[in-house]
């Protein structure tokens, strides 16, 4: 991942407002067909009138943002207390970059429950184990001892690739998936490790680098011939060599599964949630409302300027609220698509405390 941009602090926007004006007439001169006319008035400006064309409104707001970005965009939101949602294409299936590393944490946290793992073992990265990209264990020389828990951690919240194809080896990729396929998951996998998805920058440059092994692919970094970028960009729009696949609906379910703890008993859903707060990466869903008194615990998943995805559950008075977007195979401005989003989570924010 490309260095984080600093955090815009903007004002709030104003959601438009519905001025709701009532004529009281005096009985004594009002028409014959005055009072029906009252009554239709009343019933077209219920409550439930009005709650829907504000909720019509957001969505128009949501769309008319996501709209702005010359990419592929899917979106889902849901306001758990009221059961309100916002759904943009949010069937399509999209890529997730780092966003799959959610799954893979959940499966570290059953198999602790169910003494298959330690999550306070500790396990030796080794020279092969590095991984370029982002995280920040790569930085240390081999030998470092973290626990698994720690290496889970690291997963989300720098988003360390060394950590997730770490924790993929202990807790097995198959396995991942068959958690996903067994919670009716039907989009929802995990394809490749970081170590193939990196592999395959250099088998697309020449198919000769395949043979690459592991600690070769970490110390090449990635290629930066003149063709690399659009190569990179082919790449993450290829399905077949996705990190791992998901839909907007489907990974805020997922999100909801967690934080009810359906997936894991509540203390461990609850650290999930917790480690998720700990999020290093704040230039997308928490942009704005961070500065708000929203607590985000999200997990973002990018390959700047190419994609940029964040899913996270906002935390506020009113909420909480999970948000899903993605948007794929991006040609646009990459910090104007980290504004969008941030600007996203501020008009939910804002709509439905």
């Amino acid at each position: 991942m490309l260095p984080a941009l600093p955090a815009a602090k903007r004002p709030p926007s104003l959601l438009p407002l519905l001025t709701l004006a009532c004529a009281a007439a005096l009985p004594a001169c009002a028409p014959a067909g005055d009072s029906a006319n009252d009554a239709s008035a009343e019933a077209s400006e219920s409550p439930a009138s009005t709650n829907a064309a504000s909720a019509a409104d957001l969505q128009a707001r949501v769309e008319s943002r996501l709209a702005t970005l010359d990419a592929t965009s899917s979106f889902y939101a849901k306001h758990i207390p009221t059961g309100r949602e916002i759904a943009i294409r949010p069937d399509l299936p999209m890529n997730t970059l780092s966003v799959i590393k959610i799954p893979i944490m959940v499966k570290a946290f059953q198999d602790h429950a169910a003494g298959r793992l330690d999550l306070d073992a500790r396990h030796t990265v080794e020279a092969d184990d590095m991984r370029r990209g982002s995280g920040l264990i790569q930085t240390f020389a081999p030998g470092l001892n973290p626990t698994l828990r720690g290496l889970v951690t690291q997963m989300i919240i720098t988003s360390d690739n060394t950590a997730t194809d770490m924790v993929i080896d202990r807790v097995g990729m198959d396995r991942v998936n068959e958690m996903l396929a067994g919670n009716g998951y039907e989009q929802t996998r995990l394809k490749h490790t970081t170590h193939r998805l990196f592999l395959e920058t250099w088998i697309r440059t020449d198919p000769a680098y395949g043979a690459l092994g592991e600690r070769e692919v970490f110390e090449r970094g990635f290629p930066s011939d003149e063709g690399a970028a659009a190569r990179f960009f082919e790449i993450e729009g290829d399905s077949t060599i996705w990190l791992g696949s998901t839909t907007a609906r489907e990974m805020a379910r997922l999100l909801e599964q967690i934080m009810d703890g359906e997936l894991a008993d509540q203390a461990a859903s609850d650290e999930m949630v917790q480690i998720m707060n700990a999020q290093f990466y704040t230039t997308r869903l928490p942009r704005i409302v961070r500065f708000q008194g929203v607590q985000v615990a999200h997990k973002t998943g990018d390959w700047p300027p190419y994609a940029g995805n964040d899913v996270g559950i906002l935390f506020y008075d009113g909420g909480p609220t999970i948000v899903s977007v993605f948007t794929n195979q991006s040609r646009g401005d990459f910090y104007e698509l980290e504004e969008t989003l941030g600007m996203i989570a501020q008009d939910i924010v804002e709509a439905w405390r």
